[in-house]
């Protein structure tokens, strides 16, 4: 089965990450504490707020996810969520102002947690920005792959499933830790189909090819007991990829130019006798263009 894709995921690693926080506020909380050692004070229910943080001044200030923690009515924490794909001189000049305008609008204490997705960009990230006042330096707090926990534990993969997806996007690719894409699978049964197969597609474009097989053989094999809607969903759907994928295969093995309005028709295709039927066709057709002819 090939690489899936839906609406809400656009191709875009930047995005990814953010949807994890705006999905799981108390991610931010837990990060702080669990990884950083922060103190983060008793608070309700976490909030994603809005991550406009322009004040009177006209330039515009907009953080990735805004976290706020609350007690009752009052902030008491608040967190600036940043993903950075890649080092950018400018974007990190803007982190300072994000972080004291949230401490601002939240009349709270502030950290700014900058989310990587490698090692490299999380180093660059790290280095201290001078603010120019004497003593005034931003030292981010940075998540790169090597400081992401490995969630290889089903259990606690169910208990976190955001803190799973980053565990499996950090750490899928290691041959010896394929146990953080068993929990990964293990943990997506527990939630909604929607953010199911969100968070599949997130790892999934984030994987080399021998992890990214390993992880699709695991969700259709059946290892674990699915009732989920999102398990039966993914194995009707990795069955009938893989007739669309054998219609195309065919054709090609008889040297049979297939346009692409053709191929992409074939893997739109989800109705299982329609895809039997066009095998058979496959075989015996002309060209490619006549696959679908009396077939509607």
């Amino acid at each position: 089965m090939g690489p899936r894709t839906v609406p809400a995921v656009p191709g875009h690693r930047h995005q990814a990450f953010v949807e994890l926080f705006l999905r799981r506020p108390e991610l931010a909380a837990e990060l702080l504490r669990d990884v950083f050692g922060i103190a983060v004070p008793a608070h309700g229910p976490a909030r994603a707020e809005s991550a406009d943080l322009t004040g009177v001044d006209p330039v515009e200030l907009r953080a990735d996810v805004v976290v706020v923690l609350p007690d009752g009515d009052r902030p008491v924490f608040a967190v600036v969520v940043e993903a950075q794909m890649r080092p950018d001189v400018r974007k990190r000049r803007t982190w300072p102002a994000y972080l004291t305008a949230a401490a601002l609008r939240g009349d709270c204490p502030a950290a700014l947690l900058v989310v990587c997705p490698d090692d490299a960009t999380a180093a660059w990230c790290r280095t201290p920005i001078p603010i120019g006042h004497p003593g005034l330096v931003l030292t981010p707090l940075v998540l790169g792959p090597a400081l992401v926990p490995v969630i290889d534990d089903p259990g606690e993969a169910a208990r976190a499933p955001e803190l799973a997806v980053m565990s499996a996007v950090a750490h899928g690719a290691d041959p010896a830790r394929t146990g953080v894409l068993d929990a990964l699978v293990s943990a997506l049964s527990t939630v909604d189909v929607d953010r199911a197969n969100l968070y599949a597609d997130i790892v999934l474009a984030a994987l080399p090819q021998a992890a990214h097989r390993y992880l699709e053989a695991l969700m259709r094999s059946g290892t674990y007991e699915y009732q989920s809607d999102f398990a039966r969903r993914y194995v009707a759907e990795g069955r009938a990829e893989g007739r669309a994928r054998a219609v195309l295969a065919v054709l090609e093995e008889r040297d049979l130019d297939v346009p692409s309005v053709v191929r992409e028709r074939v893997l739109a295709c989800s109705d299982p006798e329609l895809l039997d039927a066009l095998v058979r066709r496959a075989v015996t057709v002309a060209s490619a263009e006549d696959l679908f002819d009396q077939l509607g």
